[in-house]
């Protein structure tokens, strides 16, 4: 008998990827033109900057809630994770393009807020982290490194954990949404989590 799952699945698997990579970076570039045009409020550098990398995290978030929802709901969107990595990637880049280009304009200053800055230290190690997981989101890479491009993507985790502790650390004070972010990304890879069964006694 066929389910409301199997059915989803069947058009999940009919739907082509490509525009969805449109229709996910469209924001972009709505935003930069809001930005152009004054419609981010008085400081639209920082509103663009906020903008990018809270898509980003969204987008990541999202992509950790592909696992869960096949093993707990048998939602099949496997065939997405690569394109919803991407666009990621994509986003946590253009949210350090902005600060780089845009806010901070001055090379000797990058390097001291790195270094001064722990926010920004938290936010550029999960950006280092995701770089060799969008250099390797091709079927060459997962041919050639095998059983070892399932671990390196396990860097995924590490970066969701920073760049929600990184937004948490943006935030002036214990604000809900940022605290919310970070509860959502432990509760994601919690769920990931499988116990290891105790071996049967003799």
């Amino acid at each position: 008998m066929t389910t409301v799952v199997d059915r989803a699945n069947a058009v999940f698997r009919r739907v082509p990827t490509w525009p969805l990579y449109i229709l996910c970076i469209a924001p972009a570039v709505w935003l930069f033109w809001q930005g152009i045009n004054g419609a981010l409020g008085a400081n639209p550098v920082k509103a663009l900057e906020h903008q990018y990398g809270e898509l980003g995290l969204k987008f990541l978030i999202a992509t950790l809630c592909i696992t869960p929802l096949r093993r707990f709901a048998g939602i099949n969107l496997l065939k997405f994770r690569r394109m919803l990595g991407l666009v990621t990637f994509f986003y946590i880049g253009a949210h350090l393009l902005v600060w780089l280009v845009l806010d901070v304009q001055a090379i000797g200053q990058i390097w001291a807020d790195i270094i001064k800055r722990p926010y920004i230290t938290v936010g550029m190690v999960g950006f280092a982290a995701m770089v060799p997981l969008a250099v390797t989101s091709n079927n060459r890479s997962i041919r050639a490194l095998g059983a070892k491009w399932r671990k390196l993507h396990q860097l995924t985790y590490l970066a969701a954990i920073l760049g929600a502790v990184h937004f948490v650390m943006l935030a002036k004070g214990w604000q809900i949404e940022p605290l919310a972010y970070l509860a959502t990304v432990l509760a994601l890879l919690l769920m990931r989590w499988k116990p290891k069964r105790r071996a049967k006694l003799a």
